[in-house]
Order: C-alpha cells, then structure tokens, then sequence
C-alpha cells in the first residue's frame, strides 16, 4: 500500500515518484528522453522510480508491464494492446497503472511530467493517497497559436491538474507565460532541461570541411527544414564549399527540394536517429549548430552543443529568449534566411569562443547537479507546506 513517509529531517532522501505522459520505450525510443535525463538528474539526490504506460499496436497481450533498472533510476514501462475504443484503453492504462502501483512503496512525493494526460493518475494519488505533486512541462502545444486548437475537455482537465499541483514547472519562461495565458493558473517556477556535462563536453578534433549541424526530428513546420536548405543553397555562393548535417530523419520529404536546389558546393547529408555516443560525436566535431525553428518550448540541443564547446545559432525561441545565453548563442529573426546566411558567415569568419569557456557556463547552469538541486528545493518546500 501506497503511503506519505514522515519528513523527518529538511534535507533527507526522498523517494519520487517520475509519473511520465512521455518516456523512452521500446515504441518511441526516443520520446521524452529530456525526461528520462530529469529522472537520472535527480537520482543523484534522491531515489527515483518511474511510471510510463503507452499502447503498442505489436503487444499481442492486453497488458505487459516491464522493469528494468537504467542508471540507477526503477523503470517501470507498462504496454496495452492497441484499440480505438476509448473506453477499452481508458480501462486497460488505470489497470497497468494500479498493478505498477502495487509494486511501488513509500513514495513521498510525485513529479509529473508533462500534465496530460498522466495528470489524472497525478490528482489520484493526490486525493486517494495525500501525495503531493509537482509538474515538469515540455509540451510546445501549449505555446501560441497552437494553443487556440486544444479541446474543451482537455483545457477543462488541465486547469484542475494545474490548479492542484503544489509547483508547475515549465523549462522555459515562455512556455509559462502562454500556459497562463490560457488559464492554466497554478504556482510557476521556472526550471530547464538538463545537460549531462560529463558526457557532452568539448574536444580538440574538428571536421576538415567546414560543418554546420541541425539535430531534430525534421518536422518542417516546427523545425523549418525547407528554409535551412534554402539557406544553404545561397550559402553555396559566400563560402563555397561546406557541409551541413541535419541528424533525426530521413531526407525522403526534403527530396523534391534538394534535387530543384542543385547543390554544386555544399554536401547536404540527411541521418536518421543515431545513439547518443554518435551524436555527441558529430557535435563535438562540427563548427556550428543552427536551429531555425519556427516556435520550441526549450530547445535542448543548443546546450548541448554549448557544452561541447561548439558556437550555436537559434531564432528567438525556447532558450535562445534567454539574455544570459547572449554570449554564446546568436539568435536571428524567424523565417529570415539572409541574416541567418549572415551570421554563420560571421561565425565562419571569426574564432570561437574558449571551447572551455562554454562548457562551463553550462555547468553552472544545466549540468546534472544544477537541476537536481533546483527541483530538490521544491520537493522540500512542498512537503514542508503539508507536514
């Protein structure tokens, strides 16, 4: 049985309860993986366990619930079978997630992360078990306009998710701001994605041809891959010959556009989802990384390449909005491809920045040990508020 242990002490070690909408699993691999970082960040402080459920349209069972220990963080993946009817899936997800209950003890607090749907398990063990919670919020539906198309009941469940967490926790200022711009009102506090600084950190090597990289999952309208390669093209006719790299998908909607574009001088590769040793690599070794996106809630990648020392160039979305990142990342104007061309001829022409000197500036900022602090002081303050 699920109980609230005694705060004995302000800093003792807690045990948290990760309830993920978003989790790496063996359906997306991916998905949620600055969640997972959030998870192991703060198993430096604390014991974590997570709880993550997601129908597998390949599960010849109804229900399958996997355990697995990864970097020190419980893991609990629950996988239903596929069905369109709402009524079957709402049944077998609470049945997955009372049965992964079971096998959970002493949590003292739960950390939600991203608010909907989990945020219905998250007000359960609220009203059930007197668990208090706090909300980590990713979500780049909440940011406008795309905010104006979410549902009735959706925003209606929201608002009471929001309403009765004990901190809401958006990974950028902007992503607050537009969540209360559409009343979701609660107690915010901004706290960032994390960094694991030990890992992304900078090296000596560089590619020979000058190399420009984008890491994302290629989604045009959100990332703005067109313009990128419009971007290059012109590019072709200021610096000659270079490469650029753009890693999380394949090239195969972006054909018809390369093959109008006739690239003579830059070398344009397409990769698709690689592991996060190769990837560390590849930024490692590149000389610029360009984000181009037309909206991000955070933007996870300019950091990282900061962390490896590498110069980045973002619109003014996510964390680029940061005034503190002035000194290591040029925002430039959505859509706007010459001053894009314009900056990364500027980048290409001037040395960088102390490659150490980056790497620390995320160190103090978003390394592991950062972050974990910053959410262990409102784990306490919200058990503080109850005991």
């Amino acid at each position: 049985m699920l109980q609230l242990t005694t705060l004995f002490f302000l800093k003792k070690k807690l045990h948290i309860l990760f309830l993920c909408s978003w989790y790496p699993s063996r359906v997306l691999p991916t998905n949620g993986d600055f969640i997972q970082r959030h998870a192991e960040a703060v198993s430096l402080l604390h014991k974590v366990t997570v709880l993550h459920i997601i129908s597998d349209k390949k599960s010849r069972k109804k229900t399958t619930i996997v355990f697995r220990k990864i970097n020190d963080v419980r893991t609990y993946i629950g996988y239903i079978k596929y069905s369109k009817n709402p009524i079957i899936k709402y049944y077998r997800f609470f049945s997955v997630y009372k049965k992964i209950l079971k096998s959970i003890n002493k949590i003292d607090l739960v950390h939600l992360n991203v608010l909907y749907p989990f945020g219905v398990f998250a007000l359960h063990l609220k009203w059930v078990y007197k668990l208090p919670y706090i909300i980590s919020e990713h979500w780049t539906g909440y940011l406008y306009p795309q905010n104006r198309t979410i549902g009735f009941i959706k925003k209606t469940v929201s608002k009471i998710i929001t309403k009765k967490a004990s901190f809401v926790c958006p990974v950028s200022n902007l992503l607050g701001k537009s969540m209360q711009e559409i009343k979701l009102f609660g107690n915010y506090k901004t706290i960032a994605n994390t960094v694991n600084t030990v890992i992304f950190k900078p090296i000596n090597k560089k590619e020979t041809q000058f190399t420009i990289l984008h890491i994302s999952s290629m989604l045009d309208k959100h990332k703005n891959i067109s313009d990128m390669l419009r971007a290059a093209k012109i590019l072709e006719n200021t610096i000659g010959f270079f490469t650029w790299k753009f890693i999380g998908g394949n090239m195969k909607n972006y054909e018809p556009l390369i093959n109008e574009l006739q690239f003579t001088k830059a070398t344009i590769i397409f990769m698709k989802h690689i592991s996060q040793k190769k990837l560390i690599a590849h930024i490692q070794k590149s000389h610029l990384l360009v984000s181009f996106s037309n909206y991000e809630t955070f933007g996870i990648t300019i950091i990282e390449a900061i962390a490896c020392g590498v110069p980045v160039i973002a619109t003014n979305t996510g964390v680029a909005r940061n005034s503190f990142l002035k000194n290591y990342c040029i925002t430039t104007p959505l859509k706007d491809i010459d001053s894009l061309n314009n900056h990364i001829v500027e980048v290409k022409k001037k040395a960088s920045k102390n490659p150490k000197e980056r790497h620390q500036f995320v160190v103090d900022n978003f390394s592991n040990m950062v972050i974990a602090k910053k959410l262990s002081t409102l784990y306490y303050k919200t058990l503080s508020q109850i005991s």
